[in-house]
């Protein structure tokens, strides 16, 4: 696998990606080739603070009462303020952004929210590669994705495909 970036700290070669300073992934460029159906994508951990969700409001236009004002969410029978669904989904877009390098894309991504994330608790992003195929010259890769409540349950669901670069 080829490296996108300089600077490696810590080499993790049995998962295939690097840690930065122990703390943010760093893209390496994943090849075709490298794909094993079954495999898990490195997971992308978050913990969206209530700043967070007013900087995303201001970006997004979604000013919902329920993302910002707790009487008001408690009211519409909410435990409290509750992350935008939007930025919960672009978690699982930045896991595999970062998973699949500089000259992957991300073709399609669809998610389901399934539940509530709530600010200050961490949201854990996984998925699982299903399949790889060639479609009209493109290697394709089929993976299903999720994100994670601290109890555990899966509070979005989805589905992606990505393009990757083979080997030359």
């Amino acid at each position: 696998m080829q490296k996108s970036m300089a600077r490696i700290d810590i080499t993790m070669p049995s998962t295939g990606y690097y840690l930065l300073n122990k703390i943010s992934v760093m893209n390496i460029q994943l090849f075709y080739e490298d794909i094993i159906p079954g495999s898990n994508i490195p997971p992308c951990f978050k913990k969206p603070d209530k700043m967070q969700l007013v900087r995303w409001a201001g970006a997004s236009g979604d000013y919902n009462p329920i993302h910002y004002d707790k009487d008001y969410a408690i009211e519409h029978n909410l435990p409290g303020v509750i992350v935008h669904g939007q930025l919960a989904a672009c978690y699982l877009g930045q896991m595999i952004t970062d998973w699949i390098g500089e000259r992957g894309q991300l073709k399609k991504m669809a998610v389901t929210y399934r539940g509530m994330n709530i600010p200050g608790e961490s949201i854990t992003c996984g998925g699982v590669v299903l399949n790889k195929q060639i479609d009209k010259g493109e290697h394709l890769v089929s993976l299903k994705i999720w994100g994670e409540n601290p109890g555990g349950e899966k509070t979005l669901t989805g589905t992606a495909i990505v393009a990757l670069p083979v080997r030359e």
